[in-house]
């Protein structure tokens, strides 16, 4: 009881920790698009940059537990064609933090997200079935844009929904490809955050009492991708970012 009052948080940031940590576990290897709730969710209840260094660690280790059950699923290609492109982001946002709020990136986030199911939606609505794109220039723009967000935000789980949507990757792929794309890039961002100070003594003493939840979040959602048909997954996916992306793109309001 001493080592949760020490850390100084409320009954009711402990009770939210413990939720986000239960929904990282199952976004990681279940229903990925659920995994954005946490960004707006942290943001209301933690400054702004403390609560993506809280969200961090979490999302490693998860990312780890989704390797473990995807680790033979994984389309390489894919994750080798974003991830110079990634680098590239995460090292633009790396210099941009230092200039932007995460108050003022919510809506820009949301409305790029808002854009790009937009677009999404458009190519499977038209007559013809939609080509998987495979210019250069998608991955490239997308790679980018999910470096930049996770950098600044840990937001880039809707971007790379829709790409790896694009592509019509089955369910076990999909978590597979996108649970070694994070994997690399979340443990790449650990030191970044650290010498930002988002990451600190404090908030990984807070991170490492929920590893529990975080595992079993990610049997939980193991348990649920299996029961989950494709047709089923790919609409979940893609109102949940939907829903999230709403929600950051409407938090412009309090800016005005």
């Amino acid at each position: 009881m001493y080592f949760f009052e020490s850390l100084g948080y409320s009954n009711t940031q402990w009770a939210l920790l413990f939720l986000c940590a239960l929904i990282v576990g199952i976004s990681k290897t279940g229903v990925p698009g659920i995994g954005i709730l946490n960004v707006p969710l942290l943001a209301f209840m933690f400054p702004a940059k403390m609560s993506t260094g809280l969200l961090l660690p979490m999302l490693a280790m998860a990312d780890i537990a989704a390797v473990f059950y995807y680790r033979r699923h994984a389309q390489w290609a894919h994750v080798l064609r974003l991830l110079p492109w990634a680098l590239a982001g995460i090292a633009a946002g790396a210099v941009a933090i230092r200039f932007i709020s995460n108050a003022q990136l919510k809506p820009t986030i949301g409305i790029i997200v808002l854009l790009m199911l937009g677009l999404n939606y458009w190519r499977n609505t038209r007559k013809t079935v939609p080509d998987i794109p495979t210019h250069w220039s998608f991955a490239a723009g997308m790679g980018f844009a999910a470096g930049l967000t996770t950098q600044l935000a840990n937001a880039a789980g809707p971007i790379m929904v829709i790409y790896l949507l694009a592509m019509r990757l089955p369910k076990n792929e999909f978590i597979g490809t996108g649970a070694w794309y994070f994997l690399i890039l979340n443990w790449l961002k650990i030191p970044l955050f650290i010498m930002d100070g988002r990451i600190t003594v404090e908030t990984l003493k807070a991170d490492l009492v929920f590893v529990p939840v975080i595992f079993a979040g990610a049997a939980l959602g193991a348990l649920i991708l299996k029961r989950i048909p494709q047709k089923r997954f790919n609409m979940a996916v893609q109102l949940l970012a939907v829903a999230v992306a709403l929600k950051l793109a409407f938090s412009v309001v309090n800016l005005l």
